[in-house]
């Protein structure tokens, strides 16, 4: 393969050059996994295909466009419905070990019961599985990712007490149907999301209760997550083998400078207690200082009895111990101190935190983000897996979302890579500083998608997606360039290359597969235009 040097020069490297020089001498462990992730709502389109129902996003992206910031829903979105084997390519040219993906409920269990299994969604589902092995890549699964069918949203939804047998019964046929070649299962994606967000702001299922559904929402998550994960390891595990757990998404909390480490600790029981401390503590249930401070408020409002349903005897049984090992997602931080008269109080997406009377700050060097909530402070992982490993034990930590957006897509995402350099950087340390038991990383995401309520308009794709393109053309962007590098070399030290100009040099990057695999370890500045 020839190569047309435009600035003649190969600077090979000795140690490190670039400012964290000890760190940037560490690398992560042969063992360790690399992957991306989607989920299904997001990225598949193809709402009405086949025998597939609405699910609740269907429906409030349909009734309530005004509540999307560009108007958008995921009809279409990035047509992998269709396009199942373009990301199988992608995911197979980052040389990812793992690809993270959800099933769509309605689209596997069109009236959301298991008495009819939909053959569309059972084939889609196989071949992505397949088409995944296929390439040398480990499918790990997510059960739910916030795609309620809508109608048993019109039975209650997550405040029906019954969804938790709803949710293992639809467990059951997804387990039956891919546990044969899926090891590696996340039964439910970010409860507080679907709880404390939707129920305090209105988002799907466009239903307001931040006294009452959010915590029943929160109580019948976790049992449901517990009866899946018993499902698997009775009927499953002993002849698959595989691992089950939940992914939480929790932010990290810390005083400010006037604030008081109490106060913090409140708040991290709250914001990652609640869906950690029924599972994961050794007595269950919920975190004694929450339920005790909720009981309190309830009474002082009036109420005859804690808003914050108690978990029976038998149900701290049957869910603690419910997992394999700890899902993590993390993007943010903030400062925490006592409320003053008048301020504020509480923060998304744990809005019942307003419970705690604390108000939330952030450092004037944490640099700001789109969408309104994101801050970036790389530490809080790191400081967020100790924390974890110091309330619950010592217990295997598999970072399954971590990533950050940006509204004008370019091509050139400097900050993009920034940021996931700083952030392995905290897991490094945390595997050789902290002795935390991280075994995988997750980039969220694989490529553009639907982000929710912020339509289209946030950015956290390694690809871009061209959502005007009828093919949606994925381009790989400086950030799939340099996760690439990390995956193939176990090192964060990013390679130097020729920036990112519509010449289209990162697919260049991309075509010299064995020539950039040679020289990954040498900063360069080349022309790939003879590659």
């Amino acid at each position: 393969m020839y190569l047309h040097l435009q600035s003649v020069f190969i600077i090979f490297v000795v140690g490190s050059v670039w400012s964290h020089k000890n760190v940037s001498e560490l690398k992560f462990p042969p063992w360790f996994k690399f992957g991306a992730a989607t989920a299904a709502y997001q990225i598949e389109g193809g709402w009405n295909i086949s025998d597939k129902s609405p699910s609740i996003w269907d429906v409030f992206t349909h009734e309530s466009p005004g509540m999307i910031s560009d108007g958008g829903a995921g009809d279409e979105a990035c047509d992998s419905y269709r396009l199942w084997r373009e990301d199988v390519k992608i995911v197979a040219d980052l040389g990812l070990d793992f690809y993270r993906f959800s099933i769509s409920w309605p689209r596997l269990l069109p009236s959301g019961f298991p008495d009819r299994i939909s053959s569309a969604g059972r084939r889609y589902y196989s071949e992505l599985i397949d088409g995944l092995l296929a390439a040398g890549v480990e499918p790990v699964v997510t059960v739910y990712h916030w795609d309620l069918p809508q109608s048993l949203q019109d039975l209650g939804g997550w405040t029906n007490p019954l969804i938790s047998d709803w949710f293992a019964d639809y467990a059951r046929v997804v387990f039956s149907l891919y546990a044969d070649r899926v090891k590696t299962w996340i039964t439910i994606n970010e409860p507080v999301i679907y709880c404390d967000a939707s129920y305090t702001m209105g988002v799907a299922p466009k239903v307001q209760s931040p006294e009452i559904g959010l915590y029943l929402c929160k109580k019948h998550a976790l049992i449901a997550h517990a009866k899946a994960w018993r499902i698997y390891d009775k009927e499953f595990k002993p002849k698959y083998h595989g691992k089950v757990s939940l992914s939480n998404l929790i932010m990290w909390f810390e005083p400010d400078d006037d604030g008081e480490e109490e106060v913090a600790e409140l708040a991290r029981q709250y914001g990652g207690g609640m869906y950690s401390h029924p599972i994961y503590s050794k007595e269950g249930g919920w975190p004694p200082a929450i339920e005790q401070l909720i009981a309190k408020r309830s009474l002082e409002q009036g109420y005859p009895r804690s808003r914050l349903p108690a978990f029976t005897e038998h149900e701290i049984q049957l869910t603690r111990g419910t997992y394999d090992f700890y899902g993590l997602n993390y993007y943010t931080a903030r400062l925490t101190r006592r409320a003053r008269s008048g301020e504020r109080i509480g923060i998304w997406p744990f809005s019942g935190i307003s419970e705690l009377n604390i108000t939330f700050t952030t450092r004037p060097e944490w640099k700001k983000a789109p969408p309104f909530w994101f801050y970036i402070y790389p530490e809080g992982l790191r400081h967020l897996m100790t924390w974890l490993r110091d309330q619950y034990g010592d217990m295997e930590f598999f970072i399954t979302e971590t990533g950050v957006s940006d509204y004008d897509g370019r091509l050139h995402d400097v900050d993009r890579v920034e940021y996931y350099q700083k952030h392995l950087e905290q897991v490094l340390l945390s595997i050789h500083e902290d002795h935390v038991n991280v075994t995988g990383f997750t980039a969220w995401t694989l490529m553009d998608d639907f982000e929710w309520i912020d339509g289209y308009r946030s950015k956290f794709g390694l690809y871009a997606v061209d959502f005007s393109d009828q093919q949606r053309r994925r381009t790989p962007r400086t950030s799939a360039v340099y996760y690439r590098n990390v995956v193939h070399t176990g090192s964060i030290t990013p390679p130097k290359y020729s920036p990112y100009s519509d010449n289209g040099v990162t697919n260049k990057i991309f075509s010299c597969t064995n020539l950039y695999s040679l020289i990954i370890t040498v900063y360069y500045v080349l022309d790939f235009q003879n590659c």
